[in-house]
């Protein structure tokens, strides 16, 4: 069984998963680090050719993590747009739903503009806003869903393991 740490840009992903994957010892993936180092090309530089060539990059390396067991996998932001990743993820593994509130997800955001290809050229709030509530409800079948907005990645990694030890 994998662990699947899913939510918007910025909610903490990468970080919690890190720290999660620390706590449970077990291996950690961020999807978006193994669609680059699979197609030998930056995240940026495949949304560059389309989201869609971007996105079926992503669903093959999401498939091959899928087949694997015992991992702690940040998704990228959008990678449970597709239904078949639903299914798969649903299929291997716990999926973990990271909100944020829009303010703390602007403050974050902002800090690493230049991490975010979706929100590129020139990070710009409204825009933030509509893919925000664009995406709201693809993490409603999370089977937990925690607030990372005033936790750190370790206090919200410790209250995953919590969780995932009462279910």
């Amino acid at each position: 069984m994998n662990v699947y740490l899913t939510g918007f840009m910025g909610s903490g992903k990468t970080s919690v998963g890190r720290q999660l994957a620390k706590l449970l010892k077990r291996p950690f993936k961020d999807l978006d680090e193994e669609v680059e180092l699979t197609a030998n090309r930056s995240v940026a530089e495949l949304f560059a050719r389309g989201e869609r060539f971007f996105r079926k990059a992503e669903s093959a390396a999401l498939a091959r993590l899928c087949a694997q067991d015992g991992l702690v996998v940040a998704l990228g932001g959008g990678a449970l747009l597709s239904a078949k990743n639903k299914q798969l993820v649903s299929k291997s593994g716990v999926l973990t739903a990271l909100t944020c509130s829009e303010p703390e997800l602007w403050r974050r955001l902002r800090l690493e503009p230049q991490k975010r290809p979706l929100l590129s050229p020139g990070l710009d709030r409204a825009r933030m806003r509509r893919l925000l509530a664009r995406r709201l409800g693809l993490d409603g079948k999370a089977d937990i869903s925690i607030s990372a907005t005033r936790r750190t990645p370790a206090q919200a990694a410790a209250l995953i393991a919590k969780r995932l030890k009462l279910g």
